[in-house]
């Protein structure tokens, strides 16, 4: 994709298996993605090779936003649909799935049961929420993520990679999805491909700590979140036979996950004692 010669590959190779010989055990995949594509860049001088794909994606979704927003106001839940939206917009994936055709794939995603459905205490939480975290997955999937935001009805942050990593989106693929006319953008302080807290800066978990609502979009970031300890709500379609087996469920399942390590309440007004 890179059209770089082959010494250039040799060196990437031999220098990301020297990497992986120091690597810690309790590594976890974006940690590891993030050193590939920094020696990658490094070694080719090439910073962002997804850029023009990127741009692409953005453009196709871009072109869907008007029959999305349709279907979702004439859907009878008008949330739930745009929640349904966003999971979909999950398959936008070169790091996963380059062979997507998102006309096609979408149609079938939106007629697909969710695996995991916990949109009653997502709603309820929605409900409770003053301030809501976005945690943004790929580009393109940003204008998906917009359609959400705009049902959501409340102030979003809206958090991105602080620099290029494989197709993800940094602060301009989310300008381009028209994300900063809905929510304020800001960057998580990492450039892996998933929210990796002791990597994040504190600007930013300043705004995580302090959130009592996290929508996290995608693998990388339930990866680096799914065992903490706060209020996070996972969309996704499991991509890989690895998430799908660590979720329990199968794969290519979409999936609306609350945290397993947060108490969400169970109903809006508890019965008084």
């Amino acid at each position: 994709m890179m059209n770089v010669d082959e010494q250039k590959i040799q060196e990437v190779l031999v220098a990301f298996g020297q990497y992986l010989s120091r690597i810690h055990a309790e590594a976890i995949p974006p940690e590891i993605g993030r050193e590939a594509y920094r020696l990658i860049s490094e070694k080719t001088g090439i910073l962002d090779p997804y850029a023009k794909i990127k741009k692409k994606c953005t453009q196709q979704a871009l072109a869907l936003y008007p029959w999305l927003k349709k279907r979702i106001s004439s859907a009878e839940d008008r949330l739930v649909m745009a929640i349904r939206m966003a999971i979909a917009g999950n398959v936008i994936d070169f790091g996963a799935n380059a062979d997507f055709d998102l006309d096609k794939d979408l149609e079938v995603l939106l007629s697909q049961e969710l695996a995991i459905d916990h949109c009653k205490a997502f709603c309820l939480a929605l409900q409770k929420a003053r301030k809501i975290l976005y945690l943004a997955d790929n580009a393109g999937e940003t204008v998906f993520d917009r359609l959400l935001i705009e049902e959501l009805g409340k102030p979003v942050v809206y958090a991105v990679r602080e620099k290029p990593i494989i197709n993800d989106a940094i602060r301009q693929d989310a300008q381009d999805a028209g994300i900063e006319e809905v929510a304020e953008i800001v960057s998580s302080g990492t450039d892996a491909p998933g929210t990796i807290l002791n990597l994040c800066s504190e600007h930013f978990l300043k705004i995580f700590r302090s959130a009592d609502l996290i929508i996290s979009k995608g693998q990388g970031n339930y990866e680096g979140l799914s065992d903490e300890t706060r209020p996070v709500f996972f969309l996704l379609k499991a991509k890989c036979v690895v998430i799908a087996r660590d979720i329990g469920v199968k794969e290519g399942n979409l999936i609306l996950m609350k945290a397993k390590n947060y108490d969400f309440p169970e109903r809006e007004n508890p019965i008084p004692i």
